[in-house]
């Protein structure tokens, strides 16, 4: 469906919601066509998760948008991490003024091909603490894709918080129609394991693994070029192996990318020569020709 039609001129017949469910108020059956209708307008729908916090999920999500983006993608970044919104600092927008359009959120740009909606852009105080129960959090992210302007996009990437509660399954409630997850980790046991429980919360939840990323895998050293294992490496790639989920590929530790996450410079961009960026471009690859390919 494109902007600016209705349900009513849809012609897909397996649309749930094309009719209202048993039980269903008229208010609710707006609400869910009028959320539908935007979803429509969105071909690929990606939810970035990890089973643990700290393996840098927030920056693999941020810079995989910027990596759409710079291929020409119209893109969206979701930062559904309620209680610890990191996207706007990583790239650069806190502070931006979030307007209003015809009863619509109006989300951040970054260059021409990105829109971002975080609920750190719509705090007063950076610093304020969110504190919200399961429905109060449900709510939020049914108004982040109902209404924000997210207009036609080819991807949107949803960057939910750690673990497997609330945000991740309101996602897959609300977006009925997800593409898959892309999982991150880092090498160590102690972050494979958690990963693991994020690959049973996709199958259990019927939401296809498009595939694992191993962040701070070694490091690169930037004078000799030598690979120093500082968290060792592999675990990842392993453990995809052993779960029979595809491997997108290793993205080296580079002391660049914490800088500019803290002065809020898009990584890929301002380094996009580095083994990092380049890695993290090739993660795409099999992604996009495998989601593409079934288009």
């Amino acid at each position: 469906m494109t902007e600016g039609k209705s349900c009513s001129d849809c012609s897909s017949g397996s649309c749930s919601a094309k009719g209202k469910k048993q039980g269903e108020t008229d208010q609710e059956f707006m609400e869910r066509q009028e959320l539908q209708r935007q979803l429509c307008q969105i071909k690929n729908k990606i939810v970035v998760l990890s089973g643990k916090g700290g393996v840098g999920k927030s920056t693999v999500s941020a810079n995989l948008a910027l990596s759409l983006a710079a291929r020409g993608k119209m893109t969206g970044l979701m930062d559904v991490d309620i209680h610890g919104p990191s996207i706007p600092r990583i790239l650069g927008l806190e502070g931006f003024p979030i307007e209003a359009l015809q009863e619509k959120l109006v989300p951040a740009t970054v260059g021409d091909r990105l829109k971002v909606m975080s609920i750190g852009l719509l705090l007063r105080n950076k610093e304020d603490a969110v504190i919200w129960r399961g429905p109060m959090k449900m709510g939020v992210i049914k108004q982040f894709l109902k209404d924000v302007h997210w207009g036609e996009l080819d991807y949107l990437i949803v960057d939910s918080p750690p673990g497997t509660g609330d945000e991740p399954l309101s996602v897959v409630q609300l977006m009925e129609d997800l593409d898959g997850a892309v999982i991150v980790t880092t090498p160590q046991d102690l972050s494979v394991i958690d990963v693991r429980r994020s690959i049973q919360f996709c199958r259990t939840v019927k939401l296809p693994v498009l595939g694992v990323i191993e962040n701070m895998s070694g490091f690169i050293c930037p004078h000799c070029g030598k690979t120093t294992e500082i968290f060792k490496s592999g675990g990842g790639e392993q453990m995809a192996r052993e779960m029979n989920v595809p491997f997108l590929g290793r993205i080296p530790l580079d002391p660049e990318i914490a800088r500019a996450c803290d002065e809020g410079k898009p990584y890929i961009t301002a380094f996009a020569e580095s083994e990092s960026a380049k890695a993290f471009a090739a993660a795409l690859d099999p992604m996009i020709e495998k989601m593409e390919g079934l288009r």
